[in-house]
């Protein structure tokens, strides 16, 4: 049994070696403290992110209380929480509109984003976590959907408060500050999806409007449950992986290792070394055996993401970041039928800002010791203050 507190604050800092310990008695464990079994192993983890008996959609899932009628309303049509069939049409009528060529279309974009934000960073010390690593992946996020950019400040907003939801020691004032922020959302998205049935344009919305299979199309609560998610899941995560990834380069001294010819390498180790989201829950639907545990149907298990990535039976010297590394699969982006939909504009995003911050600022330091926030399941900077 594994004892240990989320909120510990040596353990929020660098969780990784009560990942090795477990790891090397489990792998698979039950944390007291989430009540649920956990699997701390790269084959574990991988081959239940692919087992068809486990799912994300909730086993007799009730009506939400009064005061959550807004969010519930969301992530019941979020790609996140369903499973076949209806997780299928629906990831299929998303893929129509969030095609690989409309997001390589978006690298011009990206690039000119980086330019702008970095024409305005602040003269000494400053917070990088807000004034780069979460512009532009808000004003990519926009641009995508199709919506001002001038509304950045509320995207960030809506999406911070409903990425609580999923942070341990939830509270009602983060529920009430979530079940807000979905329905101010929803009802944005709502009549500007109402303007582009009649105004058409080219964007993601207009896409997903236009989105068929079979005769099916998405329904209004679809998407908007789509456009949260892209906002939530892809803003937030890319946010948190730019922070990690530029205390990790400056750290290992590995700018160098940002070339056009090492790019991406560079950003799959750091998707390994050091992600942004390090717990992923499934339901067991029927009596399953892991490693040498039992989940009856009902059951939660706690993939543990993180952990995966630093198994030295998978990787060689796990701690050490290599931009060279041969690349086994990480998962950080999940597997199988809920692997990220984002997982390549997140990608590109990273491939474009961070050697665009190191080509303006190659001697960017470190200015105070980073702290990461106490926020897990996310492993994410309370803030990262830097000088050139």
């Amino acid at each position: 049994m594994l004892i240990q507190s989320p909120h510990d604050p040596a353990f929020i800092q660098d969780p990784y070696p009560v990942y090795d310990t477990v790891r090397a008695a489990g792998p698979v464990m039950f944390w007291q403290d989430y009540g649920m079994l956990a699997a701390f192993d790269h084959a574990t983890v991988h081959a239940l992110l692919r087992d068809r008996r486990l799912g994300r959609a909730v086993p007799g899932r009730t009506e939400a209380p009064a005061h959550l009628g807004a969010f519930d309303a969301v992530e019941r049509h979020s790609l996140l929480e369903l499973e076949a069939p209806a997780h299928t049409r629906l990831r299929r009528l998303v893929l129509h509109a969030f095609t690989s060529r409309r997001i390589a279309g978006l690298a011009g974009d990206i690039t000119d984003i980086c330019a702008d934000v970095l024409a305005h960073l602040p003269d000494g010390s400053f917070d990088l976590i807000p004034a780069y690593c979460q512009h532009v992946p808000v004003r990519v996020i926009a641009r995508l959907l199709g919506v001002p950019e001038a509304m950045g400040p509320d995207l960030l907003r809506w999406s911070a408060a409903m990425v609580a939801m999923y942070q341990a020691g939830r509270t009602r004032e983060i529920e009430d500050a979530a079940n807000t922020a979905a329905g101010e959302f929803a009802t944005f998205l709502r009549g500007y999806i109402e303007e582009r049935r009649s105004d058409p344009r080219d964007d993601l919305i207009t896409e997903l409007i236009a989105a068929e299979e079979d005769g099916a199309r998405l329904s209004p609560d679809e998407m908007i449950g789509t456009c949260v998610l892209l906002l939530n899941a892809g803003h937030e995560a890319t946010v948190h992986s730019l922070g990690n990834a530029v205390k990790c380069l400056i750290e290992t001294g590995s700018t160098g290792a940002l070339t056009p010819d090492r790019i991406e390498g560079t950003v799959e180790e750091l998707l390994r070394f050091d992600p942004p989201l390090h717990m992923f829950t499934r339901y067991a639907y029927e009596r399953i055996e892991v490693g040498g545990h039992v989940l009856e149907p009902g059951d939660e298990i706690a993939l543990m993401l993180g952990a995966a990535g630093r198994d030295p039976d998978v990787f060689n010297d796990p701690h050490r970041f290599d931009p060279d590394r041969p690349k086994p699969a990480h998962l950080a982006f999940g597997g199988g039928v809920h692997f990220c939909v984002g997982a390549p504009l997140a990608r590109l995003e990273m491939q474009i800002a961070l050697p665009a911050l190191f080509a303006l600022a190659p001697n960017l330091q470190v200015a105070e010791p980073p702290k990461f926030a106490d926020a897990y399941h996310f492993h994410k900077l309370d803030r990262l203050m830097v000088r050139a």
